[in-house]
């Protein structure tokens, strides 16, 4: 994410920049245009407060992917809707939402 006079711009990431940040956040898969991944836990308890720990992080990032959650588990998906396609930021999320689930 970057600033140009005050606006924030995304950088669309290409084929090799996908793929390389896909390397970075296992278990995460380009489905339907999206990143997405499903974190399993051992409660329902433990899986809504993953989802509340995820929700307050994307937050300050000003980021906010789209969450199911279900009986202990938890499906995450981001895009960049304002630029249509995978950006940095999309990365940048599924990398903080991984350090999340460790």
């Amino acid at each position: 994410m970057k600033y140009a006079n005050g606006a924030m711009t995304y950088h669309k990431l290409s084929e090799e920049e996908l793929a390389k940040g896909l390397a970075e956040v296992p278990g995460w898969a380009v489905e339907d245009g999206t990143l997405a991944r499903t974190f399993t836990f051992k409660t329902y308890k433990d899986g809504l407060v993953f989802a509340a720990a995820v929700g307050y992080e994307a937050d300050k990032l000003d980021h906010h992917p789209d969450m199911t959650i279900g009986y202990a588990k938890v499906r995450v998906t981001t895009v960049t809707h304002d630029a249509g396609a995978l950006t940095d930021v999309d990365l940048t999320l599924a990398r903080l939402v991984q350090r999340l689930a460790n």
